[in-house]
């Protein structure tokens, strides 16, 4: 999460260049390129398995130890790449007892093979580094290690990499598009702090003065989502019984906070069945569900999201959407909780693309409010919303170069939600096509394109314009009308070619669909010059001439 009211050339199709979307221009180096693009020294190895085991210093700010990749083989291939950020290095990599050479491309680092490597085959090798990784500045948005201690003097510290990338603490295939399959995480730490990461906690071994905690993620994991939390912890938990059966529920936080954090933390069970109501089971059962304290505000960490709200409702204690409905919930809670489900269970396979994590999460807050309080107060917390969206460049980024899109994906996103939702006009089967879609994609990459198609196929409305409307542009549609005697006359305008959403209004405080295009139309009315006015529910401006 990096929500833009707290800071914070490639790939185009023809159709949108001729429509002048995305014409946002950026200047973009090759270090982004390497980054952002699936390489060919990328592309033809498949990863399948993790060990990524560590040593932290918090007395030096130092990482080191190593990661072993375990990849299939896809096509004849003799250079690897591998992901590491400076200051960190990586110091060996060693296959089949063999030293290999390592070029060193900024933080693109070419591993040189020299064992032969059949396609299908499965190969592992194993990358030592070490360093002191950057330093977290505000995290979560501007990412890294956060070097902390609380009240007490203890260490406390924790990792936060989102569009940053990974590959700032830890040696990995730093791009979305593939996720490794499984993981183990150990992560060696002074013997009196204790270290959370993602998954299930498989053993603890103490070595001298230090400790040993090995968490093993079961399910496949992004990037970004793999984290270690240290802090002397105090931990809770409970069982829910949900749709996939009994899932365990863990809490991590400070030992001064467990009375707090027995009571706020209240909002996870609560979360848990409204969004297993509107988007299927949680997708991680093995692997559990965990919340963990931390230095920051909070991000959506695979089955241990992290938290940092303080205790309190709303976003540290303000009303997003100026409502009274925002302070109904605890926001951290409930926003990086929904990312399991569009994130870290349905994953952009481009940074480009983020909008699919984070309009989906956003709206996600309102969905919330409507299983506990109804319909009404969700549409008003989302419509509330509008006022953070800025409206500056598209929600869609430019891809292969790790640029995401505008800040805007959050709540000009959730609107842009809210709009479909009213467009479809069936409120089950707007739910029946959320939950359909956490199968369809289920533990999957995907592109902006899939979730389109898939969203036209199951609402039966061919939405191309309105998605290169709300994403590709940075045009709010506007209804122009004008009401003289019986007549109503009506058109959009500031749209792109195709784009004719129909849209309900109130005439005489009686509802009725209009289907507005870019040409005028009339209507003849019962009376003259009636009340008029467009349902709110619509993300749309509206302008009388």
């Amino acid at each position: 999460m990096k929500t833009l009211f707290l800071v914070p050339c490639l790939l185009v199709s023809i159709a949108i260049k001729a429509q002048g979307l995305l014409s946002e221009k950026q200047h973009f180096t090759k270090q982004d390129t390497l980054r952002g693009s699936i390489t060919p020294e990328r592309e033809w190895w498949d990863l399948t398995y993790y060990h990524l085991d560590i040593k932290v210093n918090p007395e030096e700010k130092f990482i080191s130890g190593k990661n072993t990749v375990q990849y299939k083989v896809l096509k004849p291939a003799s250079v690897m790449q591998i992901d590491l950020q400076t200051p960190l290095k990586i110091t060996k990599v060693i296959q089949d007892n063999i030293e290999l050479a390592v070029k060193h491309e900024g933080n693109a680092h070419f591993i040189q093979l020299k064992e032969n490597q059949p396609i299908n085959t499965i190969k592992s090798l194993d990358i030592y580094y070490e360093g002191h990784p950057k330093e977290a500045v505000n995290a979560p948005w501007d990412g890294g290690i956060s070097w902390k201690k609380d009240n007490n003097g203890n260490h406390f510290i924790a990792s936060s990499c989102q569009g940053l990338g990974a590959s700032v603490w830890w040696p990995c295939k730093d791009h979305m598009y593939d996720e490794v399959d499984s993981m183990l995480i150990s992560v060696n730490v002074p013997k009196d702090l204790m270290d959370v990461s993602n998954g299930r906690l498989r053993r603890v071994e103490q070595i001298n003065d230090t400790k040993t905690y090995s968490w093993f993620v079961k399910n496949p994991i992004n990037n970004y989502g793999v984290n270690i939390n240290i802090g002397d912890y105090a931990h809770f938990s409970e069982v829910y019984n949900g749709q996939g059966g009994f899932l365990d529920m863990d809490y991590y936080v400070l030992k001064d906070n467990l009375d707090k954090a027995k009571i706020q933390f209240k909002d996870a069970t609560k979360m848990m069945k409204a969004f297993e109501h509107w988007f299927g089971q949680y997708p991680f059962y093995a692997d559990g569900y965990k919340l963990v304290e931390v230095p920051y505000l909070g991000m959506e960490h695979q089955s241990s999201v992290t938290y940092g709200n303080k205790y309190q409702n709303g976003y540290l204690g303000r009303d997003l959407s100026e409502t009274g409905w925002g302070l109904k919930f605890d926001f951290i809670i409930i926003h990086e909780s929904g990312h399991e489900w569009f994130a870290n269970n349905i994953t952009d396979k481009d940074i480009a693309d983020m909008w699919i994590h984070e309009s989906f999460t956003a709206y996600s807050e309102g969905l919330f409010l409507d299983y506990y309080y109804g319909k009404k107060a969700a549409a008003e917390y989302v419509i509330g919303t509008r006022k953070k969206i800025i409206n500056n460049s598209p929600i869609i980024g430019t891809y292969n170069v790790n640029h995401e899109g505008s800040g805007d994906m959050y709540y000009k996103g959730a609107n842009m939600l809210h709009t479909l939702r009213q467009l479809i006009s069936d409120d089950e089967k707007w739910r029946q096509i959320l939950r359909k879609m956490n199968l369809t994609f289920y533990h999957q990459t995907v592109t902006t394109q899939q979730i389109e198609n898939f969203l036209s196929e199951e609402t039966d409305i061919d939405l191309t314009a309105f998605f290169n409307q709300y994403l590709r542009t940075i045009k709010i549609p506007t209804l122009e009308y004008s009401l003289k005697n019986k007549s109503l006359k009506y058109r959009w305008t500031n749209i792109v070619e195709g784009f004719d959403m129909p849209i309900q209004v109130l005439i005489n405080n009686e509802e009725s669909w209009i289907n507005p295009s870019s040409e005028w139309k009339t209507l003849e009315l019962n009376s003259k010059n009636p009340n008029f006015e467009i349902d709110n529910d619509f993300y749309v401006y509206s302008k009388k001439i």
